[in-house]
């Protein structure tokens, strides 16, 4: 188990709470230990906004469930779910010495509101943060009423911590056209903000090309199985509905981002992915912003995921901004300026240079992040004007 000081690193770094970024640690081995089990490894199919997150590219929303598709039903047996998840907390503590008392392993099965048999479990852990009273919880949500569209896949789940040494997460997931469409078939049938947040972050990613009429035949296969139609922008247009996502936009959302941005920007950008998904509108993608005299290392890219970079320069609350199309507050040679982050580049010289535009002026600029002295993340939104490129994509 790694120590109490890298989850502080991390937490400094991301700029969250040291309890979210020690669920994140932990969330990576319980899914190892999933896998690895004999009896569930082969058959329990993850999904959802921590499948994106650790399984896929940096959403900077750090999800808190584990949400799975079961393919046989006899497994949701409350007897046979603590009994499995008795053998994962002995393995994950072998491997880690992360405890998971045996006594907070709880499972209830039920039948959902469609009639179908479903599990929701809760099992406490005991990390490097060592707390005092109640343990933290993880839940799980396991169903067998769902249609898996398109074959799942084995991925790789990201895990920055320094435990892993040679060894790989895996998991078997759902594929990336199938998580898409799941997270816009969920957004229109519940109406929640992570929902509304990740089918418009999945979109902004200007160096995705997501196989648009896959996603959307995915989808209508989807909405057909739940007998709801297939979402156009008139599913999201009444006013209490939007009211709702609105008024629970913050509750829901502000403790697992670094900064919480607008909900109108959020809101705004919906059309624009329905456009798409129903053929109306092509996905714009912008030019790179330039880069000068500099001579760049083109065979560098900035990580798909999050990472601790180990320096005093809040690398990753940068990504989030420029993620998130909000300006930062950028101190620099001892002077403040708001900027439009757009772009990591690594020159031949191997310095890690941040290109950004001034926001008042539309300037381009490059700022050696070395030398950067703080940055703040604003609550001013900017629209690109540039490829936003602080991020790669990790969906192969």
């Amino acid at each position: 188990m790694i120590d109490r000081s890298e989850i502080m690193e991390f937490s400094r770094e991301f700029g969250l709470r040291a309890n979210v970024v020690e669920k994140d640690y932990v969330l990576g081995w319980v899914l190892a230990g999933i896998f690895n089990h004999p009896d569930i490894g082969s058959s329990w199919v993850f999904k959802g906004g921590t499948c994106l997150k650790k399984c896929f590219f940096e959403t900077y929303r750090f999800s808190e469930d584990l949400d799975f598709t079961l393919s046989k039903e006899a497994h949701l047996n409350e007897e046979f779910l603590v009994s499995c998840f008795q053998e994962i907390a002995q393995w994950v503590y072998e491997q880690t010495g992360i405890e998971v008392p045996q006594d907070l392993i709880r499972f209830d099965v039920y039948r959902n509101i469609r009639g179908f048999i479903s599990a929701q479990g809760r099992i406490g852990y005991r990390g490097p943060m060592q707390p005092r009273g109640d343990l933290p919880r993880i839940k799980l949500d396991l169903t067998t009423d769902e249609i898996l569209a398109l074959d799942p896949v084995i991925r790789d789940v990201y895990h920055p911590y320094s435990d892993l040494s040679d060894n790989v997460v895996q998991i078997i997931s759902y594929c990336f056209e199938e998580v898409f469409a799941e997270k816009i078939r969920a957004l229109a049938e519940r109406k929640r903000p992570r929902d509304l947040y990740d089918v418009v972050h999945l979109f902004r990613h200007d160096e995705l090309y997501p196989n648009r009429s896959l996603i959307f035949s995915t989808l209508e296969k989807k909405c057909a199985f739940k007998q709801i139609p297939v979402p156009t922008m008139d599913t999201f247009r009444d006013q209490s509905e939007q009211d709702e996502l609105e008024s629970e936009w913050k509750n829901m959302l502000a403790h697992q981002l670094p900064a919480l941005p607008p909900f109108i920007q959020f809101w705004q950008d919906l059309p624009k992915v329905m456009d798409w998904l129903h053929g109306k509108a092509a996905k714009t993608v912008k030019q790179a912003i330039p880069t000068g005299r500099l001579s760049i290392d083109q065979s560098w890219r900035p990580p798909a995921m999050a990472q601790a970079w180990h320096t005093n320069t809040p690398v990753e609350r940068i990504r989030f901004a420029a993620a998130n199309r909000l300006c930062v507050n950028l101190y620099y040679q001892n002077k403040h300026r708001l900027i439009e982050p757009y772009s990591l580049r690594r020159t031949s010289k191997g310095n890690i240079v941040l290109y950004a535009l001034r926001h008042e002026s539309k300037e381009w600029r490059s700022y050696r992040v070395d030398r950067i002295q703080g940055a703040e993340i604003t609550d001013t939104p900017f629209i690109p004007e540039h490829a936003v490129e602080l991020t790669s994509v990790g969906t192969n």
